[in-house]
């Protein structure tokens, strides 16, 4: 902490005490503006929001110890096949962004040291000979104002500072939320991967079974293209979803911060068993309210703002106060020396500004904030209400497939292979309800991907961690051509 000594003028007893009091009130000041780096660099506001909304550990990591253990476990956890819990704990001690993010945090705790240390004093001295006269003149100049509203502005440094905790928790909350949404994409590709591959393998036996059957001519030349094509379709439909298989498992390893050796990573080939019953979430929209990072540093802005605004009213008419304690030393050319000491006040007069720009510029920037804060939170809650319609229609859709399509569907193949081994239909009848079945197998498992995504989605619509302007990526997926081709034999 900066010491400044002020000199006294020895005029009189009433100057000295007044000197004295002066000396007490900026003493007073710099002791409240000490401050000191905490020993977790704000990272303890971090861990309890990931604990508490995600379940997870983080870290920030700052030495070689940090980043051994964080490395020994990932390399455990990637031992293993992952699931979406582990692949996110991978990712909180992994990802180069994440860590970059939580630098930020660290620089953002230097600013409020900065905002809540007094200003440094300055020192100046002169030396002027001449004529056998010697002048030796020092002076210690403060800054008054930005003393005596250091305690104002520490406040404000300090509620940034939990804004700056808040936005790294954020990042924390995105990047998870961000895994989670790869990971499911990543393992459904896989799904459908294994479901067309079996399907290939089928219809190209079935082609080449047309192919020979029309060379004996008991199959006609129609029946016999639309084999040759429900082949190629699918064959054209595999190659799609390896690419996508590869492209959602490549993004996964990014987000996981994976390279070299580390990228061989194992996955599930199906997702997840709906869960038994759905969330019921009747309070989603006050959950939301209380709980999601961006409307909480909206509030936090709010707040320091209105302490800057009400420094600003208050500092209106006078913006620079310095005051200078001098010391000066003279000896004439007789060569007898004497001392003067004194003090030296400078301020702005406020004759052609008197504050009204600033007071005017903090008032609206003050509104804005407001009006940015009550519009997010009538989005958080319109939000939040949508993302759970979606969970719930997502989950009934998902479910239905599992308890009365899938089963009917099977009836269905069940029936027609007795009806195949009485004679009854023959081989490509068969084969046209596979390929109906194949089409339900798949909007199936399309069905239970935007089930598990939308569950991340109300996760991050109830808790934070959105995604950024640019980063939407649609679920969609490729049109059932394969249902239409099949549907038409």
């Amino acid at each position: 902490m900066n010491r400044i000594f002020w000199p006294l003028v020895p005029q009189s007893i009433h100057s000295r005490s007044r000197a004295q009091r002066l000396a007490a009130f900026f003493a007073a000041t710099l002791l409240s503006g000490c401050a000191s780096f905490s020993p977790d660099r704000g990272m303890g506001v971090v861990a309890d929001v990931a604990d508490q909304t995600i379940k997870k550990g983080v870290i920030s990591i700052r030495t070689e110890s940090d980043a051994a253990h964080a490395q020994d476990v990932v390399r455990g956890l990637l031992r293993r096949s992952l699931t979406v819990d582990s692949a996110v704990q991978v990712a909180l001690l992994n990802n180069r962004g994440l860590q970059a993010a939580y630098n930020e945090l660290a620089l953002a705790e230097t600013d409020l040291i900065a905002d809540s240390l007094p200003p440094n004093p300055t020192f100046s001295i002169s030396r002027i000979a001449g004529n056998g006269a010697l002048e030796v003149e020092r002076r210690v100049v403060g800054d008054i104002l930005a003393l005596a509203t250091l305690p104002f502005r520490s406040d404000i440094a300090r509620e940034r500072f939990r804004k700056a905790q808040l936005r790294a928790a954020e990042e924390t909350l995105r990047l998870a939320a961000e895994v989670r949404r790869a990971y499911y994409r990543a393992v459904a590709a896989n799904d459908l991967m294994v479901l067309f591959t079996d399907a290939k393998s089928t219809a190209q036996s079935t082609a080449q079974l047309a192919e020979k059957l029309g060379r004996t001519g008991s199959l006609n030349k129609l029946d016999q293209a639309r084999e040759q094509a429900f082949y190629a379709e699918t064959t054209a439909d595999l190659a799609a979803l390896r690419q996508e298989a590869t492209s959602s498992r490549e993004r996964l390893v990014r987000l996981l911060g994976l390279w070299d050796g580390d990228i061989a990573i194992r996955l599930p080939q199906r997702l997840p068993a709906l869960p038994g019953r759905p969330r019921s979430l009747p309070g989603i929209e006050v959950d939301a309210v209380a709980h999601r990072l961006d409307l909480q540093m909206a509030r936090i802005e709010l707040a320091a703002l209105a302490k800057s605004l009400n420094l600003t009213q208050a500092s209106r008419f006078v913006t620079l106060i310095d005051v200078a304690g001098i010391d000066r030393k003279t000896r004439d050319p007789e060569g007898l020396p004497f001392k003067e000491r004194g003090f030296d006040v400078q301020f702005q007069i406020p004759i052609f500004d008197g504050g009204e720009v600033r007071v005017r510029q903090a008032t609206e920037t003050y509104n804005q904030a407001f009006n940015v804060l009550t519009e997010k939170a009538v989005n958080v809650r319109s939000e939040a209400r949508d993302a759970y319609r979606v969970y719930r229609s997502t989950y009934d859709i998902a479910g239905h497939y599992q308890r009365e399509v899938l089963p009917l569907r099977q009836i269905i193949t069940e029936e027609m292979q007795l009806r195949f081994s009485s004679m009854q239909v023959d081989v490509f009848a068969l084969l046209t309800e596979a390929r109906q079945r194949l089409a339900v197998l798949r909007a199936a498992i399309e069905a239970k991907r935007e089930f598990w995504l939308a569950q991340s989605e109300l996760q991050t619509a109830v808790n934070g961690g959105g995604r950024r302007s640019g980063d939407e990526q649609p679920s969609g997926s490729r049109s059932t051509t394969t249902a239409q081709a099949g549907g038409a034999h």
